[in-house]
């Protein structure tokens, strides 16, 4: 593990982007167009919305319906499904943001007060060439930062505690471990093997989406030092030494990505399975999954509630397996149904 305060350097981007908000049902309002790979999306103290581009490694904001860039994080390197990935918003300093990004050696995080040049504050998190680089932040209703990472490709590093690789990581806003954290380090659960998705039910509980293999995607509620059994387990493998998902999708239903708690549901957001799965929460569990816009949108990446009380959600139709429309990637908001 490294942990940084070092400055690198920003570019300022100056241009800005005008789009129309185009009605896609009665439900939903298409309020941005011709992305490229939104990935994190985020609500700053105005209201107005800051999101990453994966490709472009810029950072944009949105606000009635005019696109802008803020700046371009330097050192991103693309490859496969890396990027500039997760963005979370500071719950403490005003126009503050963390960003994580895959570089051409690791994938990093990084404390970035918009504008400025970007501070990493970890890094060392292993980096996978094409495939598994997790990706997501989330702040905690605890004010600790979150981050989802994926096993890099090497499927060892979910199970061994030293690797930053196939983790939820818990943190300090300056990248140092959060109290409490069950093992002293930054870990704060192990044996994931590509973490996609990170939530808060009112009552503190964590939820996690998880892509699988080949067979099986998972939705976990997280417990703290919890072992989630990659590579032993792909789904629910009743092993006492592991933690069951509470849930499962085929990877052909779900391929799950960001994961938001709206109006008592779990939204999480289906890539191949191009849909949103919405999954009741109770006192003490979930209920039945049940799915919305089925192939409506394509490949969906991020749903956020928005502090205007709706809900938000990105495409991720030109990330390289989609077929994209001519106004992908596109960001909507609607009410959840």
């Amino acid at each position: 593990m490294k942990i940084h305060r070092g400055v690198a350097t920003a570019v300022a981007a100056i241009t800005a982007l005008t789009v129309s908000a185009a009605p896609a049902n009665a439900a939903n309002t298409v309020v941005a167009t011709r992305l490229s790979v939104p990935w994190g999306l985020g609500f700053l103290s105005d209201g107005s919305a800051v999101f990453t581009e994966r490709t472009t490694a810029k950072i944009r904001s949105l606000r009635n319906g005019t696109v802008t860039d803020i700046q371009t994080v330097p050192g991103v390197t693309p490859d496969g499904e890396g990027g500039l990935l997760g963005l979370a918003v500071s719950p403490t300093q005003d126009r503050t943001v963390f960003v994580y990004y895959t570089t051409a050696t690791d994938n990093r995080i990084a404390r970035v007060t918009l504008g400025s040049p970007p501070q990493p504050i970890v890094t060392g998190i292993p980096r996978g060439t094409q495939i598994h680089n997790g990706g997501r932040l989330a702040f905690g209703p605890d004010g600790m930062l979150y981050a989802g990472t994926g096993d890099a490709g090497s499927s060892g590093n979910a199970q061994n505690r030293a690797s930053l690789g196939g983790k939820i990581l818990r943190m300090t806003q300056d990248g140092r471990p959060a109290p409490g954290n069950p093992f002293g380090t930054l870990v704060y659960s192990f044996g994931h093997r590509n973490v996609q998705g990170l939530t808060w039910s009112p009552d503190g509980r964590l939820f996690e989406a998880e892509l699988g293999q080949n067979r099986f995607d998972e939705l976990n509620l997280i417990r703290p030092g919890g072992n989630y059994g990659w590579p032993t387990c792909e789904g629910r493998c009743g092993n006492p030494n592991f933690v069951d998902p509470l849930t499962q999708w085929t990877t052909a239903e779900a391929s799950p990505s960001g994961i938001a708690f709206y109006r008592n549901n779990l939204y999480m957001a289906a890539l191949r399975g191009t849909r949103m799965w919405v999954i009741p929460v109770t006192t003490t569990g979930i209920g039945t999954p049940r799915a919305l816009y089925q192939g409506q949108f394509g490949r969906l990446r991020t749903p956020v509630a928005g502090p205007d009380g709706m809900l938000w959600f990105t495409t991720s139709n030109r990330d390289g397996r989609g077929s994209p429309v001519a106004t992908d990637d596109r960001i909507i908001r609607g009410d959840g149904t």
